[in-house]
């Protein structure tokens, strides 16, 4: 439900701003958001279940699975309309960004891609629940640090980054918090 929305948000943007340059980076923009929102409660689940438990945070613990699928698919139509912006520019897009950039948004989109692939109670029996566990682990705080790295890096120029890099920290700052008060046995138990 959430990718179609997603999909439909960045379809009606390109109808009114148009096929182009403007409408892309647009498109880039807004789903750069969403997949931010889908992300951040995805990661802070747990933490925020721990630390504040209400209807809200029990409903995102229970589907920080679905929450996790819905960044992907989100950061899956963020990547097609960078893909088509390289398409439209004859790749100027990318040339402007800098190696660095590439490779890490490229490790981020193959941890996105592994996650939503073993993102089913299947692919953990078939993984067994150490390495999917390992896998989603590893995944979430690479992307958290590449969120990071974009919010926080923007924010030391404008401040209007400063807010999503303060969740960030905020988000990593309840998981730390709560792995820390969480007794030995249960640690590694979810991502």
């Amino acid at each position: 439900m959430a990718a179609f929305a997603v999909a439909a948000m960045a379809a009606a943007m390109l109808l009114v701003a148009g096929l182009n340059e403007r409408g892309l980076h647009l498109v880039i923009r807004s789903t750069a958001q969403t997949s931010f929102v889908f992300f951040l409660g995805a990661f802070a689940a747990a933490g925020l279940l721990a630390l504040w438990p209400s209807r809200f945070t029990k409903w995102l613990r229970r589907n920080r699975r679905y929450v996790g699928v819905s960044f992907a698919a989100s950061h899956g139509v963020h990547a097609l309309a960078i893909i088509a912006l390289a398409v439209i520019t004859g790749g100027a897009s990318l040339r402007e960004t800098g190696v660095p950039e590439l490779v890490g948004g490229g490790l981020a989109y193959a941890f996105i891609l592994a996650m939503a692939a073993t993102s089913s109670d299947k692919a953990v029996r078939w993984m067994g629940h150490r390495r999917w566990g390992l896998l989603h682990t590893v995944g979430m705080y690479y992307i958290w640090m590449v969120f990071m790295f974009s919010y926080g890096g923007r924010a030391a120029v404008s401040v209007s980054y400063s807010p999503p890099a303060l969740l960030l920290l905020a988000a990593m700052g309840v998981r730390l918090f709560v792995a820390s008060r969480r007794p030995a046995y249960q640690k590694g138990a979810s991502a």
